[in-house]
């Protein structure tokens, strides 16, 4: 009897973590206008299909369409409602989350 229990313990544990293995992370972008902000609370774009509210990752990278990273100053400054952005979120159940906001860059 102990043999069977520890077999399918053992089992359950490999069955466990082949599982969790499998899971896949997509990042997706999207484009529009910020028509809502309030600094990590509240994200809204007016997109092509209407307006769409994000959520905040635990850290979001704010960048330039080159790449700069924008200095914390830099981000009070540059984002705000009515400013054009693209945003990469990722996607938990029906809400999307955001990782990273690029602008446009400062000529």
């Amino acid at each position: 009897m102990n043999k069977t229990a520890l077999s399918l313990a053992c089992a359950l544990v490999v069955g466990t973590t082949a599982f969790a293995a499998d899971v896949v992370t997509t990042t997706t972008t999207s484009t529009g206008t910020i028509t809502e902000y309030t600094p990590g609370t509240t994200f809204v774009v007016k997109e092509s299909t209407g307006p769409v509210t994000y959520g905040y990752a635990k850290k979001v990278t704010y960048v330039t369409k080159k790449g700069k990273t924008l200095t914390d100053d830099q981000v009070r400054a540059r984002i705000k409602v009515g400013v054009p952005v693209s945003v990469h979120y990722t996607t938990e159940g029906e809400k999307r989350i955001i990782s990273k906001v690029e602008v446009e860059d400062d000529d």
